[in-house]
C-alpha cells in the first residue's frame, strides 16, 4: 500500500490532474474518493493539522452549498469541520497527504513539495 493518499474527485480537472502528476512523477497513491467514502471530523481535523490551515482555507467557500447552509469562512473551526464531514463536497480538492504532511492541489504542482 502507498504511503502517498490522495482525496479525489475524479470529476474534477483539478483532481485528475493532480493524480496524474504524482503518476507521472513515479507515485502510485492510495485513491480514496471522498465523496463516496467521506472523512469523518476527526480526519478533517487531522488534515487540517497536516495542511496547517484553518477550516476555511481547506473549504470551498464559492460552492452554492457554502452559502446555502448559511456558512462563513470566519466561523468557528468546530462549525466548519462539522459541516464538512456533513457535506464532503464542501472539501477543496483534491488534498494529497504523505507522512504528516499534506497539500491541496491547487496548483497540482503544489503537492510535490511533500513527496
Amino acid at each position: 500500500m502507498s504511503d502517498v493518499i490522495i482525496w479525489h474527485n475524479p470529476r474534477c480537472s483539478k483532481s485528475r490532474e493532480t493524480l496524474a502528476l504524482l503518476q507521472e512523477n513515479g507515485v502510485t497513491p492510495q485513491v480514496r474518493r471522498y465523496l463516496d467514502d467521506p472523512p469523518t471530523a476527526d480526519e478533517i481535523t487531522a488534515a487540517l493539522t497536516a495542511l496547517q490551515v484553518n477550516a476555511a482555507a481547506m473549504m470551498r467557500t464559492k460552492d452554492a452549498r457554502f452559502s446555502d447552509l448559511g456558512l462563513t469562512p470566519d466561523m468557528d473551526n468546530d462549525k466548519l469541520i462539522a459541516a464538512m464531514a456533513a457535506h464532503p463536497a464542501l472539501i477543496e480538492r483534491p488534498i494529497v497527504f504523505k507522512g504528516d504532511k499534506a497539500a491541496i492541489g491547487r496548483p497540482p504542482a503544489a503537492v510535490l513539495d511533500i513527496l
